[in-house]
């Protein structure tokens, strides 16, 4: 209650006759008052609003609080009539700043159904309050200072293929903007709020092949290098593996093999899983592949072979992926000869992966916690509470608990 006078205190009862409220009503002092709400500027006395006007505020034990003050209105010259800023709440909010603080923390760390039912609020409060502490805190930083290396991608949050566009500072861990929509006008709409200036300045891009993603990049940060992340590159090598293995249970099943053919059902994992976490069962069955099934065995190690192209990194796993594209293209396998075209079309980007060793994975690690904020939540009606939670919990904005640091 800094910068205000308290005038009286009161309790109120409820039906039956318990404490139901307290109720402090105050006076800004005369030096806090006639202000603008949305910047604070002095401004010009306008009318009395309507009059004396509530804000709730933390519960005092099990006893509901509120603070109570007149809400006369002012003529700022640059946003017109509005409320009278008080320092107590964010402008055009039923709380006070603790509360809603408070409101946002509980938010970030646990499941709004609790955040509702210990601070007796409603579902779409609780919505609403975190979207006001998020959109506070973000018009007091400047998120978008010293951007050098960026992550996009893209994650699923809703059924029906609802999907947000995220990006994240790779130096700093931290999320710093996301949107609903995954094309390239959701895309291009970040790039346009960062400016020319700093998208000049971002040196390297991390990304899936996405083409979406590719073309937007090229068009606003030309002078960037596009970082394909390797995780999808591999990703990619075993789905080929896994066409080569449907192909071979196919012909098993169809020739009359089916003992043959119950073995590649039953290798899937054991081809897929990185060697050093085979179990003992896993590896028997991929010594009996290589000894019945060397077009199978070969797509493995084809596999393989990629997979230590980016543990190699920087010169010598290029030097590798030449030596794996001369022979992915003579395999005689054709999701493997399939694959190398692809990765000669973004060669480029790979390259750049290798060199600067820049991938994914930081935002897919940030892309893991906000499918848990879905999940702690019980999902999310529209993707701005989602992205202004998000922004709080992984973009580093999260207001501590009132009067702790």
């Amino acid at each position: 209650m800094q910068g205000t006078i308290v005038e009286e205190v009161a309790a109120e009862e409820g039906e039956a006759g318990e404490l139901a409220a307290i109720v402090v009503s105050v006076r800004l002092r005369r030096g806090d008052a006639g202000r603008c709400g949305v910047c604070r500027r002095r401004c010009s006395g306008y009318d009395r609003g309507e009059g004396r006007r509530r804000w709730r505020h933390l519960d005092l034990g099990t006893v509901r609080s509120f603070i109570e003050a007149d809400a006369p209105r002012v003529r700022c010259h640059d946003h017109g009539v509005v409320v009278a800023a008080v320092p107590w709440a964010r402008h055009g909010a039923g709380h006070t700043r603790a509360f809603d603080d408070s409101a946002a923390w509980l938010a970030v760390r646990t499941a709004k159904s609790a955040v509702v039912q210990l601070l007796r609020v409603s579902w779409r409060t609780v919505g609403r309050i975190v979207t006001r502490v998020s959109a506070d805190a973000l018009a007091g930083v400047d998120r978008f200072a010293g951007l050098r290396r960026i992550g996009i991608d893209e994650i699923s949050y809703k059924r029906g293929h609802r999907y947000l566009t995220v990006v994240v500072d790779h130096d700093r861990g931290r999320l710093i903007w996301a949107a609903a929509g995954r094309d390239e006008a959701t895309l291009r709409s970040f790039f346009v709020l960062l400016g020319e200036e700093r998208c000049a300045a971002i040196s390297l891009v991390s990304a899936d092949a996405a083409e979406w993603i590719r073309n937007v990049v090229a068009e606003c940060c030309p002078q960037a290098q596009l970082c394909i992340d390797p995780f999808h590159v591999v990703q990619w090598a075993t789905r080929a593996l896994d066409d080569v293995r449907r192909e071979v249970w196919n012909a098993a099943r169809r020739g009359g093999q089916q003992a043959l053919a119950r073995e590649l059902k039953g290798a899937r994992f054991a081809l897929w899983k990185n060697p050093e976490d085979l179990t003992e069962r896993q590896e028997a069955k991929l010594a009996l592949i290589e000894k019945t099934n060397q077009r199978l065995y070969r797509a493995y190690l084809l596999k393989e072979q990629l997979r230590q192209v980016f543990h190699l990194r920087g010169r010598r796993g290029m030097r590798l992926l030449d030596d794996w594209l001369i022979w992915a293209r003579r395999c005689r396998l054709p999701a493997f000869v399939k694959l190398a075209r692809s990765i000669t079309e973004h060669r480029a980007g790979i390259n750049a992966a290798l060199i600067h060793e820049l991938s994914n994975a930081r935002v897919e690690s940030i892309n893991t916690r906000l499918r848990l904020l879905t999940r702690i939540a019980f999902g999310f009606r529209s993707a701005d509470a989602l992205i202004a939670l998000a922004m709080l919990s992984l973009g580093g904005y999260c207001p501590p608990l009132p009067d702790r640091s």
